[in-house]
């Protein structure tokens, strides 16, 4: 089965007699407490709650072509609501829970929703009606309201309509707004992945988990590849930290997660009932990993050949580059910079003079340029900055980076975060592979002063072990140390390096221009 119909992705998967079991960490936020499945349900129960849910949307005034804004808490329910605005016409859009009340009401004035599904307070005056999932909010309907009502037959829609918006990760500012349709990334990403490629795909035996940010589109993505493949159990996280005695329960064989959730449980692989023993393929997205955590990784599964499936892209194209590690590889070769080659036949890259936008020669650095029949139609509200991003076919990334000879990718820094005469993700790699204490390392660059290392550490920072890790390097100011929660971070865990940079330079001013970002 390939997906099509996102709508009816449930109802259809369902009627193939799938054996597939889902697993949860928590209830979902949108069924009252002590609903029936708790946290254990079949494909038939996902699909009669996506229904049911297109009623409550239905019913609170949402229809063709409007859009449905959800923000919430982190979790599944999210892909389940996402396909029931689909399934009436609607237009979801997925706004993290972990968006600042001043970028919410930005993002929710470019919306203009028909309807808002949320679990806090919204500004006033966004949405025509508000659909409350958590206290009373005057005004609001609750799921009280809509639940048990008439749900409406299915609404298909041109490949080439808008169906789903999701944001940027933000980490430069305020988050893009960013428009998929059908083709984009359904028959363009989804399709690719529901397919059984050797080693890589899905198989029939397997317990895929993920502890992903489902607000962003790479859940949407995987929500219509994964269930098309039918694996034996779907293990979904909210939360990193309930890992633990979930993935303890239904031990996976295939892993994704976001980097920031594979660093957080570095510590639970030195202990001997670690639930990554079963693990054939790792696979990681929206950020480049640091090599300690994928060694930590491999290393703790049991299999003979464990694989670590790396993917680089953007919200925009989604994948663009494929890497793939094993213990061997990684020791051979520790530059987790090295995204790999594009994947072939559906994405090219190009690099170019950051100035004239120009190619350069291979093995000179610039701004990588890629180009994919995935890339997004559009930024909600802001066109003007999606065509300033393209150029015909190509797509401005907006990171640097190298085009080497064989082919593959390395990724230098962002183009506004750059500081010259170094690579700060490299800086931040060798620091992390040299000191094990140091659980994360960030380089900030701002004019006038040199780059600021802010370390978070798993216990005191010996001063003269810092300045040997650091002897060959560039130049840096003295490091920073803060704890993981104190660090500024978006919904999939990456640093908001230039709210950062402020707080410790009082000063957002980079060296790079930011025209891409």
């Amino acid at each position: 089965m390939r997906p099509h119909d996102m709508g009816t992705l449930f109802d259809e998967v369902a009627a193939r007699g799938t054996h597939t079991t889902v697993h949860l960490d928590r209830p979902f936020d949108i069924l009252p407490a002590g609903y029936g499945p708790g946290v254990d349900f079949t494909v038939p129960q996902l699909a009669g709650l996506v229904r049911e849910a297109a009623g409550w949307l239905y019913e609170a005034g949402a229809r063709r072509g409007e859009r449905v804004a959800v923000v919430k808490r982190n979790h599944y329910d999210y892909a389940l609501l996402a396909c029931a605005a689909v399934r009436i016409g609607a237009v979801p859009a997925l706004l993290s829970g972990h968006l600042p009340d001043d970028v919410l009401e930005v993002l929710l004035k470019r919306l203009d929703p028909a309807v808002l599904v949320t679990d806090r307070v919204p500004p006033v005056g966004l949405a025509r009606r508000v659909l409350s999932l958590g206290p009373p909010v005057p005004g609001a309907l609750t799921l009280d309201d809509v639940r048990g009502a008439r749900v409406p037959a299915p609404r298909r829609r041109h490949d080439d309509e808008p169906l789903v918006v999701n944001h940027t990760s933000g980490t430069t500012g305020v988050p893009k707004l960013v428009v998929h349709t059908t083709r984009t990334i359904v028959h363009r990403l989804a399709r690719f992945e529901a397919v059984r490629w050797p080693v890589i795909g899905v198989r029939r035996d397997d317990v895929v988990a993920n502890a992903g940010s489902y607000a962003h589109g790479r859940a949407f993505c995987w929500t219509a590849s994964v269930f098309c493949l039918a694996p034996r159990k779907v293990v979904l996280l909210s939360d990193p930290g309930s890992a633990a005695p979930v993935l303890a329960r239904h031990r996976p064989t295939v892993l994704e997660a976001l980097p920031s959730a594979y660093v957080r449980w570095q510590p639970l692989t030195t202990r001997p009932d670690h639930p990554f023993r079963e693990v054939r393929l790792f696979v990681s997205t929206f950020d480049a990993m640091h090599p300690p955590a994928i060694r930590a990784m491999l290393h703790a599964s049991r299999r003979r050949r464990p694989l670590w499936m790396q993917g680089w892209g953007q919200t925009e194209t989604g994948p663009l580059t494929f890497r793939f590690l094993t213990r061997r590889a990684l020791d051979r070769s520790p530059d987790a910079r090295d995204l790999g080659r594009p994947v072939p036949g559906r994405t090219r890259l190009r690099v170019v003079d950051p100035v004239t936008l120009t190619p350069v020669p291979r093995g000179h650095s610039g701004l990588v340029l890629a180009r994919t029949a995935a890339r997004c139609a559009g930024y909600v509200g802001e066109q003007d900055r999606w065509h300033a991003k393209t150029s015909g076919p190509w797509w401005n990334t907006g990171d640097l980076g190298v085009l080497t000879r064989g082919g593959s990718v390395r990724l230098l820094d962002r183009e506004v975060d750059a500081v010259p005469g170094l690579s700060c993700l490299r800086v931040e790699d060798l620091v992390e592979d040299r000191l094990p204490e140091v659980v994360e390392c960030v380089v900030l660059g701002t004019p006038g002063r040199p780059p600021i290392p802010v370390l978070v550490t798993s216990g005191p920072l010996d001063p003269a072990a810092w300045r040997q890790a650091v002897a060959d390097l560039p130049p840096m100011a003295d490091p920073h140390l803060m704890a993981w929660d104190d660090v500024p971070r978006t919904a999939t865990g990456k640093v908001r390096r230039l709210d950062l940079l402020t707080r410790l330079a009082g000063t957002a001013e980079t060296h790079g221009s930011g025209r891409w970002t």
